[in-house]
């Protein structure tokens, strides 16, 4: 996990920094009274979440960063902000997708403070169906405002809780299995809250596919990597088969999805792990359920209360 701060009144060093921090830009300050810039910063590999507060006026103009930039504006606003023909402004409450990687973009910034969240576009693949055809590319975002303010919403609750509950916490984020879940958790959520070139329903092919034998090597890679960073592309990889078959042979044969059959298949090692472990030893109940991937404790507590009808505490002090 990486983290970092900025602190400065100084344009020149903010600049400097943004650029460092996103990509090459150029900022020019129309309020020349103030401009302290403060930002804030916790990273894993395949994402970034930014706090950035600007009390002054500020344009921009950005190279393109070659990830998924999105946006959620606390206080201010941020006005024409333009890439490829597309104008609009952002004001508080609303959370968008700034450009698509490849593209610049440009705007301006009012007094604002905001949530730069990025993530690497290769997630949007790993949780996604896409078309058989070759030509069609990887899974892109088609609009930059959500879909509907519900989507919204819970994107917006999405962010905070892995900014508040993963990022926050690095001996949880240092977790391999809770830096992998939480990003895909977070991919997921945009794919969800953005048009997109995902495809989600199955095909008479998919059909087909969706027989018994694939499912029990579906089930069997599952098994045998649980203790490892598993996407939905990777299991439907091993199955030799396309991620809509496999979402539909799950739903079909199992009433479930891959990911929450993975999910208590994890849930099933920390069980394990809990009854092992010596009571007077260094292990705890975060540790073992950051350890597979369950970063809240909380709600790691209620599931694991729901499947064994007691806490995961008491597990642990009995066994």
């Amino acid at each position: 996990m990486q983290t970092l701060t900025f602190d400065s009144d100084d344009l020149e060093q903010t600049e400097e920094f943004l650029s460092r921090a996103y990509a090459k830009m150029h900022i020019g300050n129309g309020t020349p009274e103030t401009s302290r810039a403060r930002v804030s910063r916790s990273a894993i590999d395949s994402l970034s979440i930014d706090e950035l507060d600007l009390n002054f006026d500020m344009s921009y103009a950005v190279t393109p960063l070659g990830r998924i930039c999105l946006c959620l504006v606390h206080e201010g606003t941020i006005q024409k902000h333009t890439f490829q023909g597309v104008e609009d402004s952002f004001g508080p409450g609303d959370v968008v997708s700034f450009a698509p990687p490849e593209l610049p973009y440009a705007g301006r910034i009012c007094s604002a403070r905001y949530n730069i969240t990025m993530l690497d576009p290769a997630l949007l693949d790993q949780v996604a169906a896409t078309a058989d055809r070759a030509d069609t590319g990887p899974v892109r975002l088609i609009g930059h405002r959500p879909h509907s303010p519900a989507a919204a919403r819970r994107l917006r609750e999405t962010i905070v809780y892995v900014r508040d509950h993963v990022l926050s916490e690095p001996a949880v984020a240092g977790q391999p299995l809770v830096a992998s879940t939480a990003a895909q958790h977070l991919a997921a959520s945009v794919l969800t809250t953005f048009p997109n070139t995902a495809l989600t329903e199955p095909t008479a092919s998919d059909g087909r596919d969706a027989h018994p034998a694939m499912l029990r090597r579906a089930l069997a890679y599952i098994d045998d990597h649980a203790d490892r960073p598993v996407t939905v592309a990777g299991i439907a990889a091993a199955a030799r088969v396309t991620v809509r078959a496999l979402q539909y042979a799950f739903r079909r044969h199992l009433d479930t999805t891959p990911l929450a059959h993975l999910r208590r298949v994890r849930l099933s090692r920390a069980h394990h792990d809990l009854l092992n472990a010596t009571p007077e030893g260094e292990a705890t109940v975060t540790e073992i359920a950051a350890r597979w991937g369950f970063w809240h404790p909380g709600r790691f507590a209620a599931v694991y209360r729901e499947a064994y009808g007691r806490s995961p505490r008491r597990t642990l002090h009995d066994s």
